[in-house]
Parts: structure tokens; C-alpha cells; sequence
């Protein structure tokens, strides 16, 4: 009996062991090890650790997590057998090694986000991604109970993208202090800048971990101008400690955004040479090679940049996406174009109607589109430092408008359309747009207009099955009869109808 109670032990000791030296393909492996507590961690201590798998190798930093612990992450993108070696100036962290095996990927893990074919996104196993995003800046500073409910929001599939700020953020309807702060020291501005707070950190990718779970990406916001603890304005020399130490913690998430800031040109202490400099850091350090962008408040950022990936945009006419695509060569993102809402501020107060109509402008002129949501539901008048509403755009919770079902619904359209769609001339001369693959399929959005009818140019000699999309009500109805080349379309004269044209 105790023969066999050993060997029970050992085996289950040993399936444990072995479950630990798997990964699955773009998961997170991680090295934990015990060094130094002495002096600073943060700025004494250097790690690394080289991972090769006989082809190729990649050597990425490591981190001090706190209480003696320090780590390395690692995002395997190819199955196999991996070895790892560390370096370190501390004895007890160097020519540290092991091995482990990466897996396949299950069916619902597609890998990280890279560009393709210039204006469009895909996974690392080459399934499209067509970024819907979504605006909650300081969602993951208001602690366990609200997180749940936001998670369960999202979890409802609306959007895939969320904009998210790594520092704490100060403005109307988000005045509450947050439950950590990311340096050592006493609020509000009495900091120890050569000591960071792991605490703070691991908050945060427990919430990169959530989305990830929901197939969220977190598009992380390096720097923002909305503060009141000294946050936005430290020197480069502690900047340069936290990017080491985010891009060290984060980047082996396959679901990792780099945002450099939320409305950089209104951080008037920094110049544009901090921001080019900062979109370096990144290029060069992330050796996973994440989405890397920059937001702007009133003046765009030179998107030619080749180190930037994609254009982030804030601009409420979404419909310049076909020219900003030709002038930027790069995938065009409006991650801000005004917030559905009720708020007293311009910014804040569209209609769900006027949301969703920038949605469809923006991917119809071969864009993509962000959402954010700012309802007051107590008092729209009440002062914004009073009101102890939550609002979806700065704290999450729950969404109150119109517009997130409608823009799923959209969502989906593009998900079951063709692949590497562009905008398409096929009307005559009205203010309407498209976006298709020629001879094939073609999306057009006519506004908030109101026709009996609309003429387009089709190829002769093709067949294309028509139905209309309410794009409002969300009712798609197809139409008996087909259409092809020099065609007219009657319509229902309703406003924010779309039309879809299928090759037969």
C-alpha cells in the first residue's frame, strides 16, 4: 500500500512538472527566480534571458516583481522544444537555464496583431482581424468589483479592441483616487521616481490577461496629460525605467497595443522629439513587435513614421479614412470621433444614430472605427466633479446607449465579408461610399439620406444578388431581383440604409 501510495505521488508530482514545461503557441511562458532584495532591484539588478529553439533565438528582459522575485516572460511563436539561459549581474540570477515545449494553439487563440497587406490587420495565423474598438481610460483603477461588471459587458462580443491608460487619470467623472499608484511613496506627489510598485503593474495585466480571455486586444496608453500626481511630467531617465519595465512585463501578452499617448500634443511639456524618441524605445525593445501608435488632440502625428504601425486618429469625420489610407499608407484607425452621450461637452453628446453613422462612414471609406459612451444618468447638468455617475468612457461598468448593439451588428458584416476589401467607385456622383472586391462584393452606405432610389455601376455582364440593410433596426432583406452593370436600386427612403452586392 505505501509502494503504491509513493508511486501515486510521484506520478502526480511528475504530470504536474511536465504540465508546467508546456505552452501552448503564443501564450505567456514565464521564468520565476529568487534574487537580491538589497539596495534597488529596480535599478541595480539586470536580467535577461536568451530563448532559442535550435532555429532561432530571442533574448528579452526580465523584471523585478517584488519581495525577491524576479521574472522573464516569453511568447513562444513556434511549436517545439525550447531552451532558455539568463544573464544577470547577480549571481543568483545568472546562467540560470531550462527547457520547455510549446504546443499548439487551441482553436480560439489566434496569436498577436500585425498589419497586413498595408491597410489591414490578421492574427499571426493569418485570420483577420478588423479592429472595433472601444474607449475605457481608467477602467483598471477602480478595483475588483466594478472590473467584473465592465468584464461582463464586454463579454456581450461588441467590441475587440480597448483603449486603456497605464497611469492613473484625473478629469471630470473621475475624480475618485485610484487603489494603486505605480511609484513607491505617498500620494499626491510625494514619489520615490527610482522605485516602482509591482502591485500596481500586476494589477494591470490581470486585466490584459481578461481581455485577452474575451479576445480583446488592450490598447495600453503610455502617457496621457489628464493628471494630478506629477505622472506626466517625469524625466527621461525615470521614463526610461518605466517603458523597460512595461514592455518587460507586457509584451509577451499576444493581446498588447502600444498606444504613446492619449492626446499627445496636449502634453505641452514634451517635445516632438520625446515622442519620436519614446516610438523608438518601443520598436526596438518589444521583441514581440506589437501594434505601436500615437492619439492626437488637435494635430496629427506623422503617421509616415515607419516605425508606426497604424494610424490612430482622433477626428469626427470618419469618411476621410479613404484619404488618410492614401495619404498615410498604412491602416487607418479613428479611435476617437466623438463619444455617444449626454455630457455638457461637445465631445461627449452624440446621438446613438450619429455613432453608428460614423462607424459605417469609416469602414465604407476602408477605415476602421472606435466607440466610447459618456452617459450622465443622474443629471446631464450636474457638475462634473458632483456627479457619482460612472461613465463607460473613463470607468466601465455598464453601457447605456444605443449604438454598441448596432455597431456589433456591423461587427459581424465585416467579419463574413470578403477579405482585403477597399473603398470602390460604382456610384455615379453622390456623397455616398463603398467598400468591396471587385467583381466579387460591394458594401455601400448612403448617411443618414433618404432616397427612392440609387444608380451604380456595376461590371456588365456580372450577376449580383441585392439586399438591403437597415443598418439602424439591424433587418437585412434581400431582394428577388438581381442586378448587373448600369443598374437602379429602389429603395425604402428611409435614412442610414446600407446595400450589399453579392456576385451570383
Amino acid at each position: 500500500m505505501k509502494t503504491k501510495l509513493t508511486f501515486l505521488l510521484l506520478y502526480f508530482c511528475c504530470c504536474s512538472l511536465f504540465a508546467q514545461m508546456n505552452v501552448e503557441r503564443w501564450k505567456v511562458f514565464e521564468v520565476t527566480l529568487n534574487g537580491p532584495t538589497k539596495g534597488n532591484p529596480f535599478k541595480d539588478v539586470k536580467l535577461s534571458g536568451t530563448f532559442s529553439n535550435g532555429i532561432e533565438s530571442v533574448t528579452v528582459p526580465g523584471f523585478y516583481d517584488g519581495n525577491g522575485v524576479y521574472k522573464i516572460r516569453f511568447m513562444p511563436a513556434k511549436e517545439g522544444k525550447w531552451n532558455y539561459i539568463t544573464a544577470s549581474n547577480a549571481g543568483k540570477l545568472n546562467k540560470r537555464n531550462g527547457r520547455f515545449v510549446c504546443i499548439p494553439a487551441r482553436k480560439d487563440n489566434h496569436g498577436f496583431v500585425a498589419v497586413k497587406d498595408t491597410f489591414n490587420f490578421a492574427y499571426a495565423d493569418g485570420t483577420p482581424y478588423y479592429p472595433f474598438g472601444t474607449t475605457c481610460y481608467a477602467w483598471v483603477h477602480q478595483g475588483d468589483s466594478l472590473a467584473e461588471v465592465t468584464l461582463k459587458t464586454l463579454s456581450k462580443g461588441y467590441f475587440n479592441k480597448m483603449r486603456m491608460c497605464i497611469f492613473p487619470k484625473s478629469y471630470d467623472w473621475n475624480i475618485n483616487e485610484p487603489q494603486l499608484y505605480p511609484f513607491e511613496g505617498k500620494a499626491l506627489k510625494d514619489w520615490n521616481y527610482t522605485r516602482l510598485n509591482p502591485a500596481f503593474f500586476r494589477n494591470i495585466e490581470k486585466r490584459i490577461e481578461q481581455l485577452d480571455n474575451l479576445g480583446i486586444q488592450a490598447d495600453l496608453i503610455v502617457f496621457h496629460p489628464y493628471d494630478r500626481w506629477g505622472f506626466s511630467q517625469l524625466d527621461r531617465v525615470t521614463e526610461d525605467m518605466y517603458i523597460d519595465y512595461i514592455i518587460a512585463r507586457f509584451a509577451a501578452y499576444k493581446n498588447v497595443w502600444w498606444s504613446m499617448a492619449n492626446e499627445y500634443d496636449f502634453m505641452k511639456a514634451k517635445k516632438m522629439s520625446d515622442w519620436d524618441y519614446y516610438i523608438s524605445q518601443f520598436a526596438a525593445k518589444d521583441k514581440f513587435h506589437h501594434m505601436i501608435g500615437i492619439h492626437n488632440g488637435n494635430v496629427f502625428y506623422d503617421h509616415t513614421n515607419p516605425l508606426i504601425t497604424h494610424a490612430s486618429i482622433q477626428n469626427e469625420d470618419t469618411y476621410h479614412a479613404r484619404d488618410l489610407r492614401l495619404k498615410y499608407k498604412k491602416p487607418i484607425v479613428y479611435d476617437e470621433c466623438r463619444y455617444e452621450g449626454n455630457i455638457p461637452w461637445a465631445w461627449g453628446n452624440l446621438t446613438a444614430q450619429t455613432m453608428v453613422m460614423k462607424f459605417w462612414r469609416g469602414v465604407t471609406n476602408g477605415g476602421y472605427v472606435g466607440h466610447g459612451e459618456t452617459y450622465v444618468t443622474e443629471d446631464p447638468l450636474m457638475l462634473p466633479g458632483n456627479s457619482k455617475d460612472v461613465l463607460w468612457w473613463s470607468k466601465g461598468g455598464v453601457l447605456k446607449g444605443e449604438s454598441p448593439a448596432r455597431i456589433k451588428f456591423l461587427k459581424d458584416i465585416i467579419e463574413t465579408a470578403p477579405t482585403n476589401m477597399a473603398p470602390i467607385n460604382i456610384f455615379s456622383w453622390m456623397p455616398f461610399s463603398a467598400i468591396g472586391l471587385a467583381h466579387k462584393y460591394y458594401l455601400c452606405y448612403l448617411n443618414d439620406a433618404q432616397p427612392r432610389s440609387i444608380v451604380i455601376n456595376l461590371p456588365e455582364h456580372e450577376s449580383y444578388s441585392v439586399e438591403l440593410i437597415d443598418t439602424w433596426n439591424m433587418i437585412i432583406t434581400p431582394q428577388s431581383k438581381a442586378v448587373s452593370g448600369h443598374c437602379m436600386i429602389e429603395l425604402p427612403q428611409k435614412p442610414y440604409m446600407a446595400v450589399r452586392l453579392i456576385r451570383q
